[in-house]
């Protein structure tokens, strides 16, 4: 299938479909995350983010909420290492914080396979290739999240990025797929920034 003809039309398709039926199959699991972390989280068992996307525009991320808001004496949130839950920790090492994300995909602000939505604040810091990386629809994972997620570095990252967007295809979509499955039944590629925050980037690394 032609790669123009792929990305403007049966992209969309295969998103959908596949985001669809993964809300079907995981419904039990997503609701009874959900009412976990109600609990836990004192009625919050989500975390929205704004998030730049395809071209920039801004769109709202859904993932479950890994982290409580407790704050120190000044009233300034304390460090993410110390606000994880252990649920929290729990599904970033298994990535079923990820699951809500499925309903960005069929709302239309994300694919399921792309350069990962990062923060607005990093936009600034990129190259012009790296900004190459919003040319598509970010994903809930991608090519360089079957190479190596978070034990690469963000140079590395972005070059993965650009080389997707270079070469997207159903092949190459349904090949990270696979591979994303394979990698989260053997939780491989999760170090322990993965578990707790990713180091920031800034420009260089």
């Amino acid at each position: 299938m032609p790669k123009q003809l792929y990305t403007k039309y049966f992209k969309r398709i295969f998103d959908c479909s596949l985001a669809i039926i993964g809300i079907l199959i995981l419904f039990p699991l997503f609701a009874i995350i959900t009412v976990i972390l109600i609990i836990i989280n004192n009625g919050s068992p989500f975390f929205l983010q704004e998030r730049p996307g395809w071209n920039e525009r801004p769109f709202r991320v859904i993932k479950f909420k890994t982290m409580n808001d407790k704050k120190d004496a000044k009233g300034q949130l304390l460090p993410n290492h110390l606000r994880i839950t252990k649920i929290g920790a729990f599904l970033r090492s298994t990535s079923l914080d990820e699951i809500p994300q499925l309903i960005n995909v069929i709302i239309g602000d994300m694919s399921l396979i792309g350069p990962r939505p990062l923060l607005f604040k990093y936009i600034p810091l990129y190259s012009s290739d790296q900004k190459r990386r919003h040319l598509v629809k970010p994903g809930i994972t991608g090519w360089a999240q079957v190479n190596g997620r978070n034990a690469i570095s963000w140079t590395k990252k972005f070059e993965y990025d650009t080389y997707y967007v270079d070469n997207c295809s159903w092949g190459f979509d349904m090949k990270i797929l696979i591979l994303t499955l394979l990698k989260v039944l053997k939780k491989e590629g999760i170090n322990a920034s993965e578990t707790i925050t990713s180091e920031p980037f800034n420009g260089k690394n």
